[in-house]
């Protein structure tokens, strides 16, 4: 594809942030006729490459050129107006407005006499679906519909207002597996008629299946774009990470976890268009390890655990005996704590004290009208100071005021107070320094020695490795291996890679047509 058929260029963009260099000198080309896939983890660029092309956003630095023009949108509407729609993952129309009214809301044609012409905007609107093989009531309301249907309006939408650029953002992530057959027939009628789509997604599969070219960022650099079909599943995965795993092989983790009993287990835990159904166990004095990409379903599963979801159907049992965890507070009787992935929003309460921040969970179980008196708060604040080596002045510091570690060490002291039998640790070393991290493993691996059960999740696979007993191992959101004796990150990324196999090929037929 030469340089100059490109429908859109961007250019060495630039983004900054207080203290933040989110974009960095980044490229982008589109082609007409091409489903192009946006890849990286978390905190890559995606995101905010997204908003500047969209208007959301006002870049720093760089060009963007659309149809060989320069383009400059400052809004949402600048975008619109220039050919660019976007549809998210949070459907952005109307519930209470009709199929019609969203199609066409500020451009309803209007009758001669004033007001609007209410038959010309339904009989257009049900052009607009069936140019997608969807017949509809398009005069019912909007919320009638599913989140399915509701992304075909919005790509309606864009397709009626003449869009060259469509981008697609996490289009899938509450959709079934019918459903997105049905999105792919539509993306791909979209792209044979010349349309540019950019798409946005977690799922390795749906990328190797839909699209034709594959661009990766990381850390707000670009970092490579090749044809999809040219580009091996591991060399992705490896260009998302930043990791040449070749000759990446660490210590064989610890077999004795085999022979310990279990405290947790689970059989058809899974929530629809969350996390797929799954059987697992958690044993006393092991270290469990989740891996996979960023949306895979660890996390999801993690809350599903701790009750903070509701699964669907789930048979769990805790020393053998049948349980239901409704609620956190139920998994927190039941011996289970919870460290979150998010330390600032769901961890930390930054203007609170580091003692009142550690006795929380304790000061729960015990109840509002049972207050812990306040020299014992304080005995059991510096007692986990001293145990976990929580740098702080003392233990009245306000939290907010310390390092991300010492936030982490404070979080995993709030649970340590109740003593869990489990203790879930959702990416424990996230936005710490090196030495932190490794204090925070040896924590965990010492806990483990304890007696403890952990399932530890963390994005960074040799963490993952250095920790772990047993690795699941995750992708598309579904449970897709576990990994025992001989642990090392390369046989993680085969795992990621590999489980399921390359999409077959699917005829029109099979794409599930609507009308």
């Amino acid at each position: 594809m030469p340089k100059e058929t490109a429908l859109l260029q961007m250019n060495d963009i630039v983004k900054i942030y207080p203290g933040v260099r989110a974009l960095n000198n980044v490229t982008f080309t589109l082609y007409r006729g091409e489903i192009h896939s946006l890849c990286g983890e978390n905190g890559a660029g995606k995101s905010t490459l997204i908003k500047i092309l969209t208007g959301a956003e006002i870049r720093d630095g760089g060009d963007i050129f659309l149809d060989g023009i320069p383009i400059f949108p400052k809004t949402p509407m600048d975008a619109q107006k220039s050919g660019i729609s976007t549809v998210y993952q949070e459907i952005n129309l109307c519930p209470n407005l009709s199929v019609a009214e969203n199609i066409f809301i500020g451009r309803q044609p209007r009758k001669r006499i004033g007001g609007i012409d209410w038959k010309k905007m339904n009989r257009l609107a049900e052009t607009a679906m069936a140019r997608l093989n969807i017949r509809m009531d398009v005069a019912s309301m909007l919320g009638e519909y599913s989140v399915a249907i509701q992304q075909m309006i919005a790509i309606a939408r864009a397709v009626d207002m003449n869009s060259k650029v469509l981008v697609l953002d996490e289009p899938t992530s509450s959709l079934d597996a019918k459903e997105v057959r049905q999105l792919f027939f539509t993306m791909r009628k979209l792209r044979n008629a010349g349309m540019g789509i950019i798409f946005i997604s977690h799922f390795i599969d749906q990328i190797y299946e839909i699209t034709d070219r594959v661009t990766i960022l990381r850390n707000g650099n670009y970092i490579d774009s090749q044809l999809t079909k040219d580009l091996p599943r591991m060399n992705l995965i490896s260009k998302m990470i930043g990791k040449d795993i070749a000759a990446d092989v660490l210590h064989k983790g610890s077999e004795a976890g085999a022979e310990k009993s279990v405290f947790y287990s689970a059989k058809r835990l899974g929530k629809r268009g969350v996390i797929a159904p799954l059987d697992i166990q958690i044993k006393y004095g092991e270290v469990l390890g989740f891996a996979g990409l960023l949306g895979c379903g660890r996390t999801e599963t993690a809350r599903l655990i701790f009750g903070i979801d509701r699964a669907d159907e789930a048979e769990v049992e805790i020393n053998g005996k049948r349980v239901k965890i409704l609620s956190p507070a139920d998994a927190i009787r039941s011996g289970i704590g919870f460290c979150p992935e998010d330390r600032k929003t769901d961890g930390i309460i930054a203007n609170l004290t580091v003692r009142e921040n550690i006795i929380l969970a304790l000061q729960g179980r015990y109840g509002m009208f049972r207050r812990i008196p306040f020299a014992k708060q304080v005995e059991i604040a510096n007692h986990y100071i001293e145990l976990l080596s929580i740098a702080t002045p003392g233990c009245e510091q306000l939290a907010g005021n310390l390092s991300g570690g010492n936030q982490q060490k404070v979080i995993l002291a709030r649970w340590l107070t109740i003593n869990p039998d489990l203790l879930l640790l959702d990416e424990p070393t996230r936005g710490i320094d090196v030495g932190a991290k490794t204090e925070i493993m040896n924590i965990v691996v010492r806990l483990a020695k304890e007696g403890k059960a952990i399932l530890f999740i963390s994005s960074e696979l040799d963490e993952v490795v250095r920790c772990s007993d047993r690795v699941l191992v995750f992708r598309d959101r579904s449970l897709t291996g576990e990994l025992t004796g001989e642990l090392d990150a390369r046989r993680i990324m085969e795992t990621i890679a590999h489980a399921g196999g390359e999409a077959p090929a699917r005829s029109p037929a099979e794409e599930g047509l609507y009308g």
